[in-house]
């Protein structure tokens, strides 16, 4: 039996437990689609191959697509606003790099100077994730294609655990994300 501990959208922290590693995806998505989160997003960001960027299922990382009123492409994550930017690729002596998509926001004085990237001049930025090079990795794609997930492929609720490991009840809606 696998463990994973997500902190809710309201930073509750949880354990569930996982009958497989087969599975353990499957339960990403079912509470990543209410915002729940397991893990910190690493240094340099969540790494991807390019190929999984048009529909990578970002309920994986507990984050979901959003386009604002100007019609930008962004994803929320955490209560913060992340934009795509596409990058050139870099073919010079100094630096040979393909070409990417990344998603980022500018950096907040709260944020820990680990996740923080310099930009040119005093800019600072923290990028959620990259899609660059690489092979393309289906478990990373919406299941079934550019739509949601199907309420009848959800996978089965596994239990809940709170921290100090007693059985507890969690309710999870699954109609619609509460965000």
């Amino acid at each position: 039996m696998l463990h994973i501990e997500f902190i809710t959208d309201l930073g509750a922290k949880v354990s569930v437990d996982v009958e497989s590693a087969d599975k353990l995806l499957d339960v990403q998505r079912q509470y990543g689609r209410l915002g729940w989160t397991s893990g910190e997003i690493p240094v340099g960001g969540y790494q991807f191959p390019l190929e999984n960027e048009p529909d990578f299922d970002w309920s994986l990382i507990g984050a979901r697509k959003w386009t604002n009123p100007e019609g930008e492409e962004m994803v929320l994550h955490r209560g913060h606003a992340y934009r795509r930017r596409e990058l050139e690729a870099v073919d010079s002596r100094k630096m040979k790099l393909p070409a990417a998509v990344k998603y980022s926001r500018g950096a907040k004085n709260t944020d820990p100077d680990h996740v923080r990237e310099k930009a040119d001049g005093e800019f600072e930025y923290v990028t959620l994730a990259i899609f660059r090079g690489g092979k393309r990795q289906e478990r990373y794609a919406i299941p079934g294609g550019n739509r949601a997930p199907a309420q009848a492929s959800a996978p089965a609720r596994p239990a809940a655990r709170p921290q100090n490991g007693r059985p507890a009840a969690v309710a999870v809606q699954e109609e619609e994300t509460p965000f």
